[in-house]
């Protein structure tokens, strides 16, 4: 079960980054808050805030269940697992919902 949790603190991990960036530099960003949910625009105040909130329970997934180790494999592997899909699963988002505009898209 702490191979689990650790993939979700890293899935989570990745989710908060774009929320504080985006909110940090004053911009406004999707969040669960807008309407529709996930492709409206949030403030940057919002995104801050809800970028905080995910980096909390990523950091109790994390470093509070178990004994999360890095020099434990299986624990990496599970983490970065975590944060590989649901990343590409956020960049297949939001790059549909930006109109597919951006470097890697072909």
């Amino acid at each position: 079960m702490h191979l689990v949790s650790y993939f979700f603190g890293g899935a989570v991990l990745i989710n908060a980054i774009p929320h504080l960036v985006t909110g940090v530099a004053g911009h406004r960003f999707p969040s669960p808050f807008a309407k529709p949910p996930g492709q409206g625009l949030s403030s940057a105040t919002v995104n801050v805030v809800w970028g905080f909130f995910n980096l909390v329970i990523a950091y109790l997934l994390t470093c509070r269940v178990g004994q999360f180790d890095l020099e434990n494999t299986a624990d990496v592997i599970a983490f970065g697992a975590g944060i590989l899909l649901l990343g590409l699963n956020l960049a297949r988002h939001f790059g549909g919902l930006n109109g597919g505009k951006g470097p890697d898209r072909a």
